[in-house]
């Protein structure tokens, strides 16, 4: 697992840490069941604090990414995981949304931009 962290960034270190294992799992870059680094190991890794690789780690149990067994480490969930289909489904609605409005502020119409997606499509 990478994880870079942006020290000038104006989001706090936890919640960089924790939206890049996010997207590590949302990806599938990280399985279902795989075993995360140690909060030590991460740290040591990362070059931070213990304390903050554990605040991370509990943002993504708390939000159902993670589980953590006591004296054994913190796994990606087995759980039902379709938030994280939902979540990728949302990145990628997110992502059009973007392009859409980027594409509308250009003075495309609806009909342009469908075209370039079933161009992109190859339908």
């Amino acid at each position: 697992m990478h994880i870079l962290i942006n020290h000038s960034s104006m989001v706090p270190i936890y919640e960089q840490v924790a939206d890049q294992v996010k997207k590590n799992i949302i990806s599938g870059e990280l399985k279902e069941g795989q075993v995360l680094p140690s909060v030590r190991a991460l740290s040591s890794q990362l070059r931070i604090s213990a304390l903050t690789v554990k605040k991370s780690y509990d943002r993504l149990e708390d939000e159902g990414f993670v589980v953590t067994v006591q004296g054994k480490g913190t796994y990606v969930s087995t759980g039902d995981l379709s938030f994280a289909e939902e979540a990728r489904r949302r990145a990628v609605e997110d992502d059009f949304k973007k392009a859409v409005d980027k594409a509308t502020a250009a003075g495309m119409r609806p009909e342009e931009i469908l075209e370039i997606v079933k161009i992109m499509l190859e339908v």
